[in-house]
């Protein structure tokens, strides 16, 4: 009878002690500092600069929060199944932690992202560093809160140039007959065609042998995309006609964001800015690098004049006209100030 007495008192005190335990751990309340292994997804490889400000921004929180915080971070969407539009989906949803993800990704939520993508909206880095630092940032910042998304900053995949294997693209005509890659947006099914080419999507890893065998004559993408892939070997024209912004969030779910405490807010809102503006210098960097390095390949690099750019834009207007309703006009007007 003693022995099961003793029993008993000893298994009342290992549950005693693992609540403890368990009040002190990961389930403390909403607000209070806490130990957390989080996850992160990011597109691309590990030799991206996404990757590499992804992992400065995990090893700066890690550091600051004396390794309360952990976060690992995944390349090639490996949580979504390499999918990036099921990575934002599953961001919204608390399913993935953070994410690095394109705001042209973002429009599987909700069409409005693509405002800071429409066509020739910006020619400079000086004019998207001022829209987002200012109302259109704030636009953006908002309705990602309404999906679910806490921005912690805005990164840079950088402006959309076209490469082809036909001709130098100087002027809209030169575009007329082009079976030309897009992703797989309406917008930009739109855009093309208004552009008189012939727009097709695939997944991108069909893209270098299709331009080879020439099932399609061009493609578009930024500079880091059109370098990495080699796309040089299959393509001879390349043209800067910045037609396309493609920013990246540095997103979190804004459940957990909501449930840190203040410190922990602080922390993560200072050192993502940091991470994404690291990213966008060493992004810059590098492509200026590339750009020479497609040159100096043999592929003709092409810059539009600010009168060949004003054809395009009068060119692409109807697009304004279609979508204009759909980004929401208040948010266009913020992004053209």
């Amino acid at each position: 009878m003693g022995k099961f007495f003793k029993g008993k008192i000893l298994l009342t005190m290992l549950l005693a002690i693992s609540v403890v335990l368990a009040a002190c751990g990961d389930s403390a309340e909403p607000g209070e500092s806490k130990s957390q292994n989080l996850k992160m997804s990011v597109t691309v490889s590990d030799s991206s600069t996404w990757y590499e400000a992804a992992s400065k921004f995990a090893t700066d929180v890690e550091e600051e929060t004396d390794g309360r915080i952990k976060i690992q971070v995944y390349t090639n969407e490996q949580l979504s199944g390499g999918d990036s539009s099921k990575a934002v989906e599953g961001l919204a949803k608390g399913s993935i932690d953070l994410t690095f993800n394109s705001t042209i990704i973002y429009s599987v939520l909700d069409p409005r992202f693509g405002v800071i993508s429409a066509p020739f909206l910006f020619q400079t880095n000086e004019q998207v560093e001022k829209a987002l630092a200012g109302e259109g940032g704030e636009g953006l910042t908002k309705v990602l809160a309404e999906k679910g998304v806490h921005a912690l900053g805005f990164g840079e995949s950088g402006f959309r140039q076209i490469t082809n294997s036909k001709r130098p693209i100087q002027k809209p005509e030169d575009l007329e007959g082009l079976k030309i890659r897009i992703p797989g947006i309406t917008m930009y099914t739109d855009l093309f065609r208004e552009l008189g080419t012939d727009p097709t999507t695939m997944t991108f890893s069909e893209v270098f042998t299709s331009l080879q065998q020439g099932t399609i004559d061009g493609q578009e993408n930024p500079i880091d995309v059109i370098s990495s892939s080699k796309l040089q070997e299959v393509q001879k024209y390349m043209t800067l006609w910045n037609y396309s912004y493609d920013p990246i969030v540095l997103g979190m779910n804004k459940k957990l964001y909501d449930s840190l405490s203040d410190e922990d807010k602080e922390i993560f809102d200072r050192l993502g800015k940091e991470a994404t503006k690291y990213q966008v210098k060493i992004s810059r960097e590098k492509e200026a690098k590339q750009i020479e390095d497609l040159k100096a390949s043999g592929m003709e690099v092409y810059t539009p004049t600010a009168e060949e750019i004003a054809a395009f834009q009068e060119t692409v207007q109807p697009i304004y006209d279609k979508y204009t309703d759909v980004w929401g006009a208040d948010l266009l007007k913020a992004f053209q100030q």
